[in-house]
């Protein structure tokens, strides 16, 4: 049986709830889908796209412990004990805060974001703080108004080490969730034009993103990635909120850089100085983008006094999270193909890297390589051009074939000669056929786009195809 994370009194205490239908066990988890709920979960009855309060006695069927609900819900006959707050999401925030104030002194809390990368950096806190102490990191990408504090809120006592990912859409996004983490540590990935939709120009999102710098705990460092163009703008912001700057990159002024960085088709080698002693450590993920990240989890793993050395080598088993690089061989009746799935979500600095990536893959053993891409969305008035600008990278990469869909990848797919036209289609479900036809054994095909472009549905179509 999982250990106990809250006693239901000390819920009903963080919360200022008010108990109701006697007191509940031990709760051992906390959930807001009664789809993943497990017994003895805490169900959190959140009104977002749905109004979780529909899904209340559902939930205690399926094994809750209690339920968190606001005042109003009327109670049904088969409900276990409830926690009766004004607001659900403010109860899961002041839980979240509980959480964090439990944990012992010499806890370390590393909080990340950036336009792209975050959680693939999360996960190589998480892989190599892992083997060093207890270490407690967000699921998937929970790292908006609700995922963060309820990571949170799933944070046992004992925890040695904290990682958050902190995202936005909006201005001011950051500043609630920063200051309810209060990390020691604050990296910001990088900066590029994403969600331009919501933003005059790349310079507001640089500085939405330095509002993680104002959750810092005294003497904290901001880590910052010093190849990108915004550096000196997010070090004055990270100055500005007392924070100690920590620079990484490729850029030799670097206090993080790699004396050696050997990129491969199967992931890269680094050698880098760190407290004045050469580190060498191999990641399992390719592409220098990748490589550029674990450069700031090196830093950060300095800055908060762990063993780096033994740490970073955790990341030489570490594959990609999903929809991130994941690479899968499927079968073809007269061969395979390499199928790499990029499906999670794309900006023009991810989709540039993940085209860098796909440009690494041998001919030797791959004799083929082709792009499959949706459209990058929430760009703005600019998005014709950053969607031009991917002609480059598709070059750089030696792409074959393209295949693409969506209004704004028909400029970039029209730009190309045509014997390098697979198909361009207006939605993602329509390119599948095209594409299946044209693939032959030996090639490497990369699937990427945002979200909203629904390309994991090309990546389930090959695999069904193939009978994976």
């Amino acid at each position: 049986m999982p250990s106990p994370l809250w006693a239901f009194d000390e819920i009903v205490r963080a919360t200022g709830g008010r108990a109701e239908r006697a007191t509940g066990a031990a709760v051992t988890g906390l959930s807001i889908d009664t789809r993943t709920l497990a017994p003895g979960d805490l169900f959190v009855a959140l009104k977002d796209q749905r109004d979780g309060h529909a899904f209340v006695t559902q939930a205690f069927k399926a094994g809750a412990s209690a339920a968190l609900v606001a005042e109003g819900y009327e109670p049904q006959p088969d409900d276990g004990p409830l926690i009766r707050v004004r607001d659900t999401l403010a109860g899961l925030e002041a839980l979240g805060r509980a959480a964090r104030e439990r944990l012992a002194p010499e806890a370390r809390v590393i909080a990340v974001t950036g336009s792209a990368g975050k959680t693939g950096t999360k996960e190589m806190l998480r892989a190599g703080l892992s083997v060093l102490g207890p270490t407690h990191a967000a699921d998937k990408s929970f790292n908006n108004h609700w995922g963060v504090p309820l990571t949170l809120a799933r944070m046992p006592a004992g925890t040695r080490y904290g990682v958050f990912e902190i995202g936005m859409n909006h201005p001011g996004e950051i500043t609630p969730l920063t200051r309810l983490v209060r990390p020691h540590v604050a990296i910001v990935t990088t900066v590029e034009p994403v969600h331009l939709a919501q933003f005059p120009n790349v310079e507001a999102i640089a500085d939405a993103k330095a509002e993680i710098f104002l959750g810092l705990e005294p003497g904290g460092a901001a880590v910052i990635n010093r190849d990108n163009p915004h550096y000196e703008r997010l070090r004055r912001h990270a100055e500005a909120a007392g924070a100690r700057v920590v620079t990484f990159g490729q850029d030799a002024r670097a206090d993080i850089h790699p004396k050696v960085m050997e990129l491969a088709a199967d992931g890269t080698t680094l050698e880098i100085e760190l407290a004045g002693r050469a580190l060498r450590y191999r990641l399992a993920v390719p592409g220098s983008h990748i490589a550029v990240n674990a450069l700031a989890v090196a830093a950060a793993l300095h800055e908060v006094g762990a063993d780096a050395e033994k740490a970073l080598e955790a990341l030489a088993e570490l594959p990609p999270p999903p929809g991130r690089g994941t690479r899968i061989e499927l079968a073809l009746a007269e061969g395979r193909i390499l199928l790499i799935d990029e499906t999670y979500n794309a900006n023009p600095a991810s989709m540039r890297a993940a085209l860098a990536v796909l440009g690494t893959v041998p001919r030797s053993r791959y004799a083929r390589r082709i792009a499959v891409l949706g459209d990058m969305l929430e760009l703005g008035p600019d998005e014709k051009q950053h969607h031009l600008a991917l002609k480059a990278a598709l070059d750089a990469a030696g792409t074959d074939l393209v295949f693409a869909c969506g209004p704004n990848m028909a400029h970039v797919f029209a730009a190309l000669e045509s014997a390098r036209q697979g198909a361009w289609t207006e939605r993602s479900d329509e390119l599948v056929a095209p594409l299946v036809a044209a693939l032959r054994p030996g090639d490497a095909v990369m699937i990427k786009g945002s979200n909203g472009s629904r390309m994991g549905v090309v990546v389930e179509a090959l695999k069904k195809n193939a009978g994976a």
